[in-house]
């Protein structure tokens, strides 16, 4: 009589991780639409580059502000609830962004959508963070979302706004709703029994010192990486209609190859970090993106779109690294370290925006971006002191599933 003998199995991450991908993918459309509206907003309004990068600075402003603010709020207390919110609010505030008539309320509602996607970030790194339990790879999966996210705005816009100009902005609200039903069920998958959810103590931060000079570094460096990655946003569509020709339709496709590339970036990011670690891996994409940018501003013609690739490659396979570098350079502080890479540090491209549309509008396009060569070699500067931070245990023992009453997480 034979006996069966049976395992345990543990929990697996795969189902609510890719609920939070699909989940951030509809959130992150809203950053990237805000970019891919700038055409537009140029062809329909006569807005200069000036005015129309500040739409753009007024995505990222509040944001900027508000993101840190959200993750010091996570720090203290779960608030799983502000995933579905937020996405809505972010939704809306793209979808107002083109019935209104005026360049301030343009301004204000595009500002209401950044806030929104400001207090998504945070929260749903600390929740993915958890659910991954530790998987570079996990991570690197629900990071994509949010890059194909990027990757589907500019379709997405372009296809919206085709149906009726910049009044049909109010269809752009459907990413929303799917994004906040997406995100309510990845929070049911995760108080159900077994699920690959955190013990209270680590959905607030685990045990460790608090590296605050690595974390430090690091944000300078993804400042650096994050004013070149919004600078060719706002302007490579632009850019490529001047330099290939094609109408509109060549530079959406430029927006589209660098919001997509970013997708085959970060799941590589996940994989290269696995076996060769975070650090080194960093610090060969920004290599990569110094020569890539240099490929945009200089290389005429088509080859302008392989360069434009690479690029994409570069400044988008450290994404995920650079959260979970983050969170681990600051293991009792996550939710603070997730609002500072995924929000501060990002938004300062937004910040800087204005800037190389005015020196744009007072030289040339081409003149204006050249200076992005240099900021990812500063970056590079920046990252070289860095070690791998070790991966807090909190994160990687077997999690207890997360506490749903209220006073449990006080």
């Amino acid at each position: 009589m034979s006996t069966k003998r049976t395992t345990k199995r543990t929990p697996s991450h795969r189902g609510p991780i890719a609920l939070m991908s699909l989940g951030h993918a509809c959130v992150d459309i809203y950053q990237g639409a805000v970019a891919a509206l700038v055409p537009f907003l140029v062809s329909e309004r006569a807005y200069g580059y000036a005015a129309a990068s500040g739409v753009v600075l007024a995505a990222s402003l509040l944001s900027s502000v508000v993101q840190p603010l959200f993750g010091a709020l996570t720090d203290r207390w779960a608030m799983p609830w502000l995933l579905p919110v937020s996405t809505l609010v972010g939704g809306a505030g793209v979808a107002l962004s083109g019935v209104t008539g005026s360049y301030a309320p343009t301004l204000a509602v595009v500002a209401v959508s950044g806030i929104g996607v400001a207090a998504y970030h945070p929260e749903s790194a600390r929740v993915a963070r958890l659910a991954s339990r530790g998987s570079h790879t996990a991570m690197s999966w629900f990071s994509l979302g949010g890059n194909i996210g990027f990757a589907a705005a500019p379709l997405a816009v372009a296809a919206v706004i085709a149906t009726g100009g910049l009044r049909a902005s109010p269809l752009l609200a459907v990413p929303a709703v799917a994004g906040a039903a997406l995100c309510a069920a990845a929070l049911r998958a995760l108080r159900a029994p077994g699920a690959a959810a955190g013990s209270p103590r680590a959905s607030r931060g685990g045990e460790g010192r608090d590296d605050w000079p690595s974390f430090l570094r690091l944000s300078g460096a993804i400042m650096c990486r994050s004013i070149v990655f919004v600078g060719l946003s706002a302007f490579i569509s632009l850019y490529v209609r001047e330099r290939v020709g094609g109408g509109e339709l060549a530079g959406t496709a430029a927006l589209f190859v660098l919001y997509a590339g970013g997708a085959v970036g970060t799941v590589a990011g996940g994989a290269l970090a696995a076996r060769h670690g975070r650090v080194p891996v960093v610090r060969w994409s920004y290599a990569l993106t110094v020569l890539a940018v240099a490929g945009v501003v200089l290389v005429p013609g088509p080859a302008l779109y392989l360069c434009v690739a690479l690029a994409s490659a570069g400044l988008y396979v450290p994404f995920s690294l650079h959260v979970t570098l983050g969170q681990d350079y600051l293991p009792r502080r996550v939710g603070t370290a997730s609002g500072v890479t995924l929000g501060l540090t990002v938004s300062v491209g937004g910040l800087a925006s204005p800037l190389i549309g005015a020196l744009a509008d007072a030289t040339t396009l081409q003149t204006a971006l050249a200076p992005l060569i240099a900021l990812p070699a500063l970056g590079c500067l920046l990252l070289r002191p860095l070690n791998e931070p070790a991966l807090p245990e909190a994160i990687t023992q077997h999690p207890h599933p997360a506490p749903t009453d209220a006073a449990e997480r006080a």
